[in-house]
């Protein structure tokens, strides 16, 4: 794991460099400091030294003190920058490697886990590589020399630690083994509370429709309780770390008290070597604890840790591995044999068999029951998802000869789901091509019957739409979702029951704005709405998951019950 997210570092190996040095550089310090205070009790005070002398290595005590204090500041600066340049390069990575996932793998984890994961599992690394780059050095280089210094005051004193140290390690082994399991379901239960919050912030409407506040109240209630027991869980087993270390410490100082104490009334020791002894036990004991917390935090963040690599482990589903740099040629398209499931284990597929040819330029209209797969037939065009057998082409080429950009470059696809972007709706049609003139955005915005709303609004195109879109109607975003696409200039349009908002005067109209302005563009409509597929080259009826019939609308009408059926029943509620 730790393999993995190594390269974060680059661009602030200065800095992680620096950390453990300039700690380096405190502890040394530090450790000297005891020495010169025993020198100042047992020389100056005790001994013949006398106030100069005193004076002398007080000053010397302070200029340690203060170059000690100037290395534990310039850790922390270094630290921090290391630390925060690490988890800014690991979000960038996670970010980019999301951005690279197929629908396939995206499937794979919830929205709510990935953005765990890009917050909090990230920043509980982030707090445990900035300990580990200022302790894991610092913490052994106190510990060692402290010791070689303790057993150089009273090596017969040293052999408490004999005792001590063993049973600080066994502490911390059995800590850790218990911990990891628990923090695991912390950060499960985190991202199950996550999904809870975010769905019911996108359907927040609904819930204040349908008086539902209690019910989700109490449902947040349940998740957050949940969260709070698996970290009340986690922690039961962290806690003990603090009074096992205190217990350990005070019996290790009150045992060199006891035998040091007689050592200095046998005359065997001085009153400063036995103080510095002891500061030399606060030193190593404190290391101990230090080293105990860099592993409480490896245990804490190992969890969060294997959940980033997951991400960054994850092979998207697809890539431009065997991929050619062509240009699509034409928007003819093709599907030759194709079967396709959204589960290799699944038993049957959602598509079965699909035979179809469709000429660039040409308007096909695509009609079936919820649930016959037309979304997913249309998804299999840029690639948003790959077919389980048989092969899609676009411009006489299978789509997996294209690199992703150049396909999707010339491919438009207006979702079910409409989706806009916090900012103003100039900056929102952009995305069909930022380059796109003033002009160019109104004329797509006039055939999308975008423009009649957009100029009753006092700011225009500058009307900031809020997050998601929020100040718009649904027919509204629809419209200017099909605007953006337009303004792409795609060889394939496809319009995923894009209208389904709008009255049938506006869908009339942009319709016939699409007859009128995209005669080289092929046209794909996907509907519920017969009135909005009828004047179509040809219109395909999907029936769970099988292309059922193909014709024009009076062909169909002759010749295919379902969607004679389809057509009967709207018809019927029209006269209603």
């Amino acid at each position: 794991m730790i393999k993995k997210l190594f390269p974060c570092i680059k661009g602030y190996e200065k800095y992680t460099l620096l950390t453990p040095l300039v700690m380096i550089g405190e502890v040394g310090m530090e450790v000297l400091i005891p020495l010169v205070m025993a020198k100042i009790v047992d020389v100056g005070i005790e001994g013949s030294g006398g106030t100069s002398y005193t004076v002398k290595m007080g000053i010397l005590m302070v200029v340690m003190a203060c170059v000690s204090m100037m290395f534990g500041s310039l850790g922390a600066y270094f630290g921090a920058k290391a630390s925060m340049g690490f988890s800014k390069n690991l979000r960038n990575r996670l970010f980019n490697k999301v951005q690279d996932f197929s629908f396939k793998n995206i499937d794979k984890f919830s929205t709510a886990s990935l953005v765990t994961r890009l917050t909090t599992d990230v920043n509980m690394v982030q707090n445990s590589f900035l300990m580990f780059i200022k302790m894991a050095f610092r913490a052994p280089v106190m510990l060692i020399g402290a010791l070689i210094m303790a057993i150089n005051v009273k090596p017969d004193l040293s052999v408490v630690f004999l005792v001590a140290v063993p049973i600080l390690g066994l502490s911390m082994v059995l800590i850790m083994t218990h911990a990891h399991p628990r923090f695991k379901l912390m950060l499960e239960r985190y991202d199950k509370m996550n999904s809870d919050v975010q769905e019911n912030l996108i359907g927040i409407r609904a819930v204040k429709a349908f008086v539902r506040e209690d019910y989700e109240n109490k449902k947040f209630t349940t998740g957050a309780d949940l969260v709070r027991r698996a970290q009340v869980a986690a922690e039961k087993i962290v806690i003990l770390t603090q009074p096992i270390m205190q217990i350990t410490m005070y019996a290790t100082i009150v045992s060199v008290l006891w035998f040091g104490g007689n050592m200095v009334i046998g005359g065997d020791m001085l009153i400063g070597e036995l103080s510095t002894f002891i500061t030399y036990i606060n030193q190593i004991l404190g290391s101990l604890m230090m080293i105990s917390m860099i592993f409480m935090m490896l245990v804490i963040s190992r969890a969060s840790m294997t959940r980033i690599v997951e991400v960054l482990e994850e092979d998207p589903d697809i890539t431009d591995d065997n991929a050619t740099d062509v240009k699509v040629e034409n928007g003819s398209i093709e599907f030759k044999n194709v079967s396709f499931s959204y589960k290799e284990s699944a038993e049957e597929a959602v598509l079965r068999n699909i035979d179809l040819k469709i000429a660039s330029g040409e308007t096909i209209g695509i009609i079936g029951a919820t649930g016959s797969a037309k979304t997913t037939l249309i998804s299999l065009i840029p690639r948003l998802y790959d077919v389980t057998s048989g092969e899609v082409l676009v411009g006489g080429r299978n789509v997996k000869d294209y690199k992703l950009a150049n396909l999707r470059d010339e491919v438009s696809v207006v979702l079910q789901k409409n989706v806009l972007f916090s900012g103003t709706i100039r900056e929102n049609l952009r995305w069909g091509d930022f380059e796109a003139t003033d002009e160019e955005i109104e004329k797509a915005c006039e055939a999308a019957c975008a423009d009649e709303f957009i100029n009753s609004f006092p700011d225009g195109y500058e009307t900031d739409l809020g997050q998601g879109g929020v100040n718009v109607s649904g027919g509204q975003k629809q419209r200017l979702c099909i605007a953006r696409a337009l303004i792409k200039k795609p060889k394939i349009l496809i319009l995923d029951d894009s209208t389904s908002a709008v009255d049938t005067a506006t869908d009339a109209k942009i319709r016939k704005a699409f007859k009128e302005q995209l005669d080289d563009t092929t046209t794909i409509i996907i509907a519920q709405r017969i009135s909005s597929v009828k004047d179509a080259d040809r219109i395909i009826v999907l029936e769970d998951g099988e292309i059922d019939g193909i014709g024009t609308h009076d062909e169909l009408l002759k010749t295919n019950a379902v969607y004679k059926e389809v057509y009967d029943s709207q018809q019927k509620g029209d006269e209603d």
